[in-house]
């Protein structure tokens, strides 16, 4: 698990070699006191870039992977998420996301909201952004 942090005073970057690089100008996460605020992450494999094949249940996977390896980079898990929003691309996903999302989250999900949006980022079906507490 590599990682690299930059800080300043108020808040540090959270920088994971285990998921994707920002495909624009913002750090992965930003830990602030003991909140990390992740950005939004859609299905993109960490080692070629390119969104994951398959449906919404795959994309939901791969985005929740990829915000588990940026908490690791942060020393928490997604056991101390306290706020989700998802975003999909047709709301006739929603049942197909969820079931993906509920394995991982098993015991206390986190608060959640979730919208359609007219388009994603390369195409994606589903972003997810988090609050995780750091314990």
């Amino acid at each position: 698990m590599g990682g690299e942090a930059m800080a300043t005073a108020l808040k540090r970057a959270v920088r994971s070699d285990r998921a994707p690089k920002p495909i624009g100008p913002y750090a992965q996460a930003i830990v602030s006191g003991k909140l990390v605020w992740a950005s939004g992450q859609v299905a993109l494999d960490p080692a070629t870039g390119e969104l994951v094949a398959g449906g919404v249940g795959e994309q939901t996977r791969q985005a929740l992977k990829n915000l588990a390896a940026i908490m690791a980079g942060a020393s928490t898990s997604l056991d101390h998420a306290l706020k989700a929003t998802v975003y999909l691309a047709d709301m006739g996903d929603f049942a197909e996301m969820n079931a993906v999302y509920g394995e991982f989250f098993p015991s206390v999900p986190p608060a959640r909201t979730t919208v359609a949006v007219k388009g994603l980022p390369r195409g994606a079906k589903v972003e997810i952004d988090l609050v995780v507490a750091i314990p």
